[in-house]
């Protein structure tokens, strides 16, 4: 189990837990995390969404969530956020705030939560996936129910 796994668990969420055997050999030769899980579950890249932690100009560390076969846009981000610039954070913030490890990062169950905006384009599939805090694991989950256990918000974050 993980915190998000028992996040969903906890608060009743539909959700279904997917794993796959994870190649770091996959990762290294220039596949990323996001690419491998959608290849190796056989659905669309469009419907696996990667965990993103961002820093803004006033220093606040956010999640983006986007699929995993588009880029963020960090002027996107930052008008979502309200703010006027935004930087990808460095590795020990993002593991530090969330708990999880780069590669494995879950929107849920973090260890400070962290302010969140999910890639408008989730709200046409009817589940979408996102890391369940491990590499090779995943929860599948509607896009409401995931904006509503992280109180996020829909925004066009994709470059």
């Amino acid at each position: 189990m993980t915190p998000a796994i028992d996040l969903v668990k906890k608060k009743k969420i539909n959700h279904t837990i997917h794993e796959y055997c994870h190649d770091a050999s996959a990762v290294s030769s220039g596949e990323s995390y996001g690419q491998e899980a959608a290849g190796k579950m056989g659905v669309a890249a469009e419907q696996v969404f990667k965990t993103l932690v961002v820093m803004l100009d006033n220093k606040e560390l956010v999640v983006a969530i986007i699929p995993v076969s588009s880029m963020l846009s960090m002027k996107h981000i930052a008008k979502a956020a309200k703010t006027k610039k935004a930087v990808m954070a460095n590795k020990q913030d993002v593991e530090r705030s969330t708990g999880y490890v780069l590669g494995g990062v879950s929107p849920l169950g973090q260890k400070k939560r962290l302010r969140t905006f999910i890639d408008s384009t989730a709200e046409s599939f009817t589940t979408m996936f996102v890391s369940a805090g491990k590499r090779g694991l995943e929860i599948e989950l509607g896009p409401v129910d995931l904006a509503k256990l992280l109180s996020a918000h829909f925004s066009e974050l994709s470059a």
